[in-house]
């Protein structure tokens, strides 16, 4: 399910579609960092995974984050850099809600 509503959000195998949730993700992580999407951030994170169809098989399942993957790692990663918390907004907690169907958390 996690994968349909990552697609669903409009990020897709053919690129971000445009009036998506995920045009308007894009939109607002470029202006927030002076015109650009980051690599690693939830933009990009998000359409890696729309293009390669690949959630569950990077641990961002409808149940949760699995124990072991890649979205364990970036969500301990993430929490480290924050102080010990996953922040609202950040890629892990975005990539998260999306993946479940949700709207990210907008920072």
């Amino acid at each position: 399910m996690s994968d349909q509503n990552v697609h669903n959000a409009g990020f897709t195998s053919s690129g971000i579609t445009g009036g998506s949730l995920a045009s308007s993700m894009m939109s607002q992580e470029a202006r927030a960092s002076g015109g650009g999407v980051h690599s690693g951030g939830p933009t990009a994170t998000l359409q890696e995974m729309g293009a390669r169809g690949s959630t569950h098989s990077s641990g961002f399942t409808s149940s949760g984050i699995s124990g072991g993957s890649k979205a364990s790692q970036m969500m301990s990663q993430e929490a480290r850099s924050h102080g010990g918390g996953t922040p609202r907004g950040g890629t892990t907690s975005t990539v998260q809600s999306i993946s479940m169907g949700g709207k990210g958390g907008r920072r």
